[in-house]
């Protein structure tokens, strides 16, 4: 059973979580031979403030960004 997870900051509609989900799971259907109904896949989400990049936290590099 192949377990997918992603994190990712926080924000995305649900639309779009939704086609990750989708397609994430095509994706390792095709690559490994498994059934879909066999693959599980976990989104965590991040805020922002909790995110660093470069040292920085995102959220105080969105706010150094005009």
């Amino acid at each position: 059973m192949p377990l997918i997870e992603v994190t990712m900051i926080e924000g995305r509609s649900r639309e779009q979580k939704a086609r990750l989900i989708e397609k994430l799971t095509d994706a390792a259907s095709e690559a490994v031979g498994a059934p879909v109904e066999t693959i599980r896949v976990c989104i965590r989400e991040v805020p922002g403030e909790n995110w660093g990049i470069a040292g920085k936290a995102k959220g105080s590099l969105n706010a150094a960004v005009p």
